[in-house]
């Protein structure tokens, strides 16, 4: 019997039947809470979620801390895992190339809220930024979360989802969002002035893939380049690529270029070994960090990220 929390739900587009036999995962699955499951695809928007849905819902996460949501393989044990899903929060834009599949794989139905949806995007790769939300959702940029203002603005779409399906604790979901909101904007305004103390001839990054795009516009930074695409599973650049890029760090005249945590670093270190530049820490690019690190939550991988740019960039 469905929970009168699944009758207040729709699922969002029409999925094939098919893949529960592929994956083999039983229909029908026992919930094993009475609380509203509420599912986010990766770790950055799993804690978005957590911070509104306090104790109101079980929230679970698909793609934990320092993996990467980009290459992620879905098992038929991460399907069985959204088969009690209520909602799904996700990046949409291409973010999560198997998510279609796993829904599928789970049997169960669920309204997926897209978090990108009405955010202002900017275009991918290095193309013009979009000043309005896309429709091609293959030509944005998703890696919306590296400007402070997006992630309140997602943090408003998560209350207001969590308030629609389940009004009996809307309470608690708007109260929970009112504090994230107002520690989000203190965030917000703490980068800007960190950033400040960094001359603006220094704000040019070099970093692995084409992921803080939305990060440079917001807080004064220019995207010298990048060792790949938006995406880290492209093939690595072509040795003209590479040397192009070389010059272009010795012109600029960076002191650092940077890693990620969710990719190995070679790629990277050859590049930084060829230009004569140094490597600065892993930033939190596509996921947060291991429990007890800096980048375990939004709020300290935000920060982490500025002070490791401002002082390797300062140097």
């Amino acid at each position: 019997m469905p929970t009168p929390f699944r009758h207040q739900l729709t699922r969002r587009g029409v999925l094939a039947t098919s893949a529960v036999v592929l994956l083999g995962v039983p229909h029908q699955i026992a919930r094993a809470t009475d609380k509203p499951v509420v599912v986010a695809t990766f770790s950055v928007l799993g804690d978005l979620v957590a911070a509104v849905a306090g104790d109101a819902a079980d929230v679970r996460t698909i793609v934990g801390a320092g993996v990467d949501t980009h290459t992620f393989a879905a098992t038929p044990a991460d399907a069985i895992a959204l088969a009690d899903a209520n909602l799904v929060f996700a990046i949409g834009l291409d973010f999560e190339p198997w998510l279609d599949d796993l829904l599928q794989g789970s049997g169960e139905s669920a309204t997926v809220v897209t978090l990108t949806d009405g955010l202002p995007l900017r275009a991918a790769d290095h193309t013009d930024a979009a000043d309005a939300p896309s429709d091609d959702h293959g030509a944005s940029d998703p890696h919306v979360w590296h400007d402070v203002q997006n992630a309140i603005r997602m943090t408003e779409a998560i209350r207001d989802a969590l308030v629609a399906a389940d009004p009996a604790n809307a309470a608690t979901y708007e109260a929970n969002a009112d504090a994230a909101i107002a520690n989000l904007e203190e965030l917000d305004a703490w980068v800007l002035e960190r950033v400040a103390t960094l001359p603006e001839d220094r704000r040019k990054l070099v970093t692995a893939h084409d992921t803080f795009g939305y990060f440079a516009d917001r807080y004064g930074f220019e995207i010298l380049g990048t060792a790949l695409g938006t995406t880290t599973e492209q093939a690595e650049p072509s040795a003209a690529d590479i040397v192009a890029l070389v010059d272009e760090i010795r012109a600029a005249g960076v002191p650092a270029i940077f890693v990620e945590n969710v990719q190995n670093p070679a790629l990277m270190e050859s590049i930084a070994s060829e230009a004569g530049v140094a490597i600065a820490p892993p930033l939190y690019s596509d996921a947060l960090g291991a429990p007890g690190s800096p980048g375990e939550h939004y709020d300290g991988m935000m920060r982490s990220n500025v002070d490791t740019i401002v002082t390797a960039l300062g140097q």
